[in-house]
Formats: structure tokens, sequence, C-alpha cells
């Protein structure tokens, strides 16, 4: 569990240079790490506090050159100069991103925006039960154990097995130990998840390619007034667990989010958005559990027009007459006709200044 008080071998530290270049690393006896300017001591760092100023010390120009290929870096002189020493890194433990950034990876990990989304919107507090379906390199495994807490309980669901090893490995490394609050079943989800008890969990997390086909156990093991958060990367994903949702009676209405994230550069009067930005990385799709024998509430409207009509469905002459229709739909003739009014005033005026 990250914590105050000195450092000690065994703990993930970050180190960040003048120029923002972070590299993370776990503290051993007589260990080093190895970066573009030397070789950060770990003996100078170990039993000594966070926020302290670390300086490289030279590494050996042969600790620079391609072992496999050394005739690679024969002509290169400026290998030898990155192994010069004195450039300082700034030492700290790594905050929860910027340990899940950092670790190692079998899957695609989530993003921090999108986990962070994920306990606030899902409502992920202390003490809870969550079922998640979807261990991956464990991120979201990680901010949930560490959201619900020793008093709460998560149960993760993973079909391969490697995966759930890599999972196992990073939790274990980032709270020291593998937690004890934490189960992590083999298998597939619905098959699993039959096993469980009924009502027995308050959150459930789907980070799957299709979990508008897990929704019939998450409703069995999901307390009524639960809340299901599925992540999803494409819009076709999106759009089926939601009409998914509303189809099965036993889930509210779908909230759907996307969360895109910029950064910002301020120096002295230099304000402006980083050029780089993190954009689209997936979609949160949100609904809560109706309790058993109540089917949920549905907001009476009428669907926009030809919403769910598949025009390849039509005749040549169905399908001309809806286009025509659809390109007018939202001009009436009037407006039509003030604007052809308006743009022959603008063509004949454009050839009068002519």
């Amino acid at each position: 569990m990250p914590k105050r008080g000195l450092l000690q071998a065994g703990e993930k530290v970050q180190f960040t240079d003048r120029k923002g270049k972070r590299i993370t690393d776990q503290l051993s006896t007589g260990g080093s790490t190895q970066t573009e300017h030397g070789l950060i001591m770990h003996d100078d760092i170990i039993g000594g506090t966070e926020g302290v100023v670390v300086t490289t010390r030279t590494a050996s120009r042969e600790a620079q050159i391609n072992e496999v290929h050394p005739e690679r870096d024969a002509n290169k002189p400026w290998k030898a100069s990155r192994a010069i020493g004195g450039w300082q890194y700034a030492v700290m433990r790594p905050r929860l991103a910027d340990y899940v950034l950092s670790m190692p990876r079998g899957a695609q990990i989530m993003y921090p925006k999108d986990i962070a989304q994920v306990i606030q919107l899902g409502d992920i507090r202390k003490g809870m039960h969550v079922l998640e379906s979807g261990a991956g390199s464990g991120a979201m495994s990680i901010n949930l154990l560490d959201a619900v807490g020793e008093q709460g309980h998560v149960t993760t669901i993973e079909m391969r097995s490697e995966f759930a090893h890599v999972a196992r490995a990073n939790a274990a490394l980032y709270f020291n130990e593998e937690p004890q609050w934490w189960d992590v079943l083999e298998g597939d989800f619905d098959s699993v998840a039959a096993t469980l008890e009924a009502h027995s969990f308050d959150r459930v997390m789907l980070d799957m390619l299709d979990p508008w086909n897990r929704l019939e156990q998450a409703w069995r093991v999901m307390a009524p007034g639960g809340v299901v958060v599925a992540y999803v990367t494409t819009t076709t994903q999106m759009s089926r667990m939601a009409e998914s949702l509303r189809q099965s009676q036993h889930w509210t209405e779908p909230d759907i989010y996307e969360s895109l994230e910029r950064s910002w550069k301020a120096q002295g009067l230099a304000v402006r958005p980083d050029h780089q930005m993190i954009g689209h990385t997936g979609f949160l799709v949100i609904s809560r559990a109706m309790a058993e024998g109540f089917d949920a509430l549905r907001k009476r409207e009428r669907p926009a027009k030809n919403a769910v009509t598949d025009i390849d469905d039509l005749t040549a002459e169905q399908r001309e007459a809806q286009l025509e229709e659809l390109e007018l739909r939202d001009i009436s003739d009037r407006k039509l006709r003030k604007v052809l009014r308006d743009l022959d005033h603008q063509v004949a005026s454009l050839h009068r200044g002519a």
C-alpha cells in the first residue's frame, strides 16, 4: 500500500527530470536504474524520503553499447556521452495513475481518465462488493481494490490464466502483497457468475467485447439498485449495449459517457493547450438494476422517424421517396423559399460588384 516514511527496498519509485521525463523502477539493495544520462544508484535513495533530488553517476561506456550487435554502435560517439552522469532526477512514490501507466501489461489498460469515471459514476465506495469481468493487466482491478478498501471485496473473473497472472503480480507490487480482499476466478463470465450467490454484489464492472451477452447473470448477482458499468470502445458496441439494457426491462435507462483529456501549458504569458491530447479511448455505459418483479420505467416518446429502418430493405421507389423526405425533413417550404431568395440576392450582388 502506498505510504509515507522512508523509502524501502522493494518499493516502486518514480524519477522525474527537469524536462518532465519519468522513469518508474523498483528499488533494490545495490541496484541501479539506467537512464539516458548515467546511472541512478538505488543505495543513494533507500532509507531516504520522497521529494529529494538524486544525481546520476557516470556509467561505463560499455554499458551503453548494444550487446547483441556492438558493431551498430561503433561509430556513434553520442552513445558514450549518454553514460556521463551529473543529471538530476526528483524522487517520488508514483501516484496510482502513474503506476497504472508504467506497470508491465499483457492486455491494453484503461486510461486513468476512464477509470476515474468508472469509480465516480459507478459510485464505487469503501465496503462495497464489486464484481469485475476481465482483469486484463490489472489497472481497473487495482483501482477497484483501492476504492472499496479492506472493508469491501472485489471478485474478478478472467478467462485467460496469463492475464490473471499479470493482474495478480501488478496488484501485489502496488499493495506490497496480494490483497486479501480480492478473489480472481478463472473461466468465462457466465459459467463462473452462475456459481456466485444471487444479489450479493453492489456493483458490476464489465470490460469485455460483448457485455450485452452478460446482462442476465450480471442482474442475477446484483443487489436491487446496484450499478452496472460497461466499458466498450466502438460506437457499435455502445449502441448494442444500450439497446440490450432497454430491451431486458431489468435495467434503468442507460447513461452513456465519453471523456476527452487535454493538458495545458502555463509559462508566463504562454498559456495554451498542449498540441497533443488523449481523445477517444472508450465509452462508459451505465445503468442500475431493478428489483425482481418490477420493470424499468421508460420515457414515452416517439423515436426519430426511420431511426430503426434499414434503407437497404426498401424498394427502389420507397428508397427514393425516403431520401427526398430525409433531405428536406428539417426545413419547411417557407424557410426554403427564403433561403433561395437570400442566395439569389447575394449572387446578383456578386455580379453587380464585378
